[in-house]
């Protein structure tokens, strides 16, 4: 299925559910992103809903509503979460979409009575993680981040020659996604400082954050069957806020030969909206230009169409708010603006290269993007890259507090939104996390 602009993306519609039609809602009749809920202080079955303004659309509560493809699509969303509706593939996704954006039109009266019956204020919905997650995988996209982070431990040689050529990654723990608001508690593990003879068991000292975007996968491909670059969108259901949580100081000793481990599987937050491939049809551009001299990617890993219309315009901005910000009811300090347009690597080439051993991927399949810099020092998307490996402390300007790395109590927000001309600006909500101490060994 080829994504491409159609009548949902239509920058004159409005809806009759006016929250809808605010300037700066992430979350416009144009969006229409999935979740899953269910009522706050409640032990109600979880379902899946689409979010419009302020506001929920409880699927499964409308069913009478859709038919053929959509309807399809709506008896999926009765499920815990949104695995029976990715698995159906976007044409369904597509189908359930366009008729949400018809029966949410403004003008439009026909079942508005069933319809407002099954909104549900976003401030009444607990919302839950919304996928079941079959694998995860953690890119390393960025150049600007690798270049960053290979310059504080390799500075004559910060990229290593395989980066050029394949878009790294690493297999990460499935059971470490937690959605956004959920327990982020400081990990232990082995330490060694530079000057000792052998590491100790310890709370990690030097905790981090990763500015990331996360892709679910939707259809799954064969075993044995790699997936192309040119039909790698026909499996990507959609897109949320990633927080890829990182020890630094457990990172810098386990990593090698293998690579991350303990570091990085104690949490991982996404956002709870997932905007589909769909939605962001408008804000797709090209792939960042490789600098003269830079190797092509291997023919496998290369598609024209996909360097032409492959990457997304996302700005993410990261913000932090201190125990002592929230107790003087001080603004949260901003970390970075950066956009996955700058992305060396395409989503696409991602789902192309983890498939291309002849792995399959499955629905539920997350694969993160790896931290999302840019070359200015306001878009640098971790505390190692802005403090330098915690060399260069950050003034906190609200409170007058420093810091290196992240300090119990810090809690880290991202806001994701895409803008592009002649289109309405879309959202993905916050992904949010407060790091809690470690815990007591027993």
């Amino acid at each position: 299925m080829t994504i491409s602009l159609n009548a949902t993306h239509d920058p004159q519609l409005r809806s009759w559910v006016e929250s809808a039609n605010i300037a700066g809602t992430d979350f416009p009749i144009q969006n229409l992103p999935f979740a899953v809920f269910r009522t706050q202080g409640t032990q109600e079955a979880a379902r899946c809903g689409v979010g419009i303004g302020d506001e929920i659309l409880d699927i499964s509560a409308c069913l009478q509503l859709f038919t053929g493809d959509a309807r399809q699509a709506a008896d999926a969303c009765a499920e815990s979460t949104l695995n029976a509706l990715m698995a159906l593939g976007n044409q369904a996704a597509s189908a359930l979409r366009g008729a949400l954006s018809r029966l949410l039109a403004a003008g439009n009266e026909e079942h508005r009575a069933v319809l407002s019956s099954a909104l549900i204020p976003m401030s009444n919905a607990e919302l839950l993680l919304p996928v079941k997650i079959a694998g995860y995988t953690d890119f390393f996209a960025s150049i600007h981040h690798a270049t960053n982070a290979g310059r504080l431990f390799r500075p004559d040689a910060p990229l290593l020659p395989n980066y050029k050529y394949v878009p790294v990654g690493y297999n990460g723990r499935a059971n470490s996604i937690r959605v956004s608001g959920d327990r982020v508690q400081r990990p232990w593990g082995q330490l060694k400082a530079a000057d000792a003879p052998a590491p100790v068991f310890a709370p990690a000292k030097r905790l981090d954050y990763e500015v990331e975007l996360g892709m679910y996968i939707g259809t799954s491909s064969r075993d044995g069957e790699p997936v192309s670059v040119a039909n790698a969108w026909d499996h990507i259901f959609g897109f949320s806020l990633l927080n890829d949580w990182s020890a630094r100081d457990v990172q810098s000793w386990e990593y090698q030969p293998l690579g991350p481990f303990l570091a990085k599987s104690f949490a991982t937050s996404v956002s709870p909206w997932v905007v589909t491939a769909e939605a962001l049809a408008p804000f797709r551009v090209a792939v960042l230009t490789r600098a003269e001299g830079d190797p092509a990617p291997l023919p496998h890993l290369l598609d024209a169409a996909d360097q032409s219309s492959g990457a997304l315009n996302i700005r993410i901005d990261a913000t932090l708010r201190t125990a002592q910000m929230r107790e003087n009811d001080a603004p949260a300090h901003t970390l970075s603006r950066s956009n996955t347009e700058l992305l060396y690597w395409s989503f696409a080439q991602m789902v192309a290269h983890h498939s291309s051993n002849g792995s399959a991927i499955d629905t539920g399949d997350l694969m993160g993007s790896g931290t999302v810099s840019g070359a200015s020092q306001d878009a640098l998307g971790s505390l190692l890259e802005i403090t330098r490996g915690g060399a260069e402390p950050m003034l906190l300007s609200a409170t007058g507090e420093q810091r290196t790395f992240l300090e119990d109590g810090d809690e880290v927000i991202f806001r994701g939104r895409c803008e592009r001309d002649g289109h309405v600006p879309i959202g993905f909500g916050i992904c949010t996390g407060t790091l809690l101490p470690a815990h007591k060994p027993s």
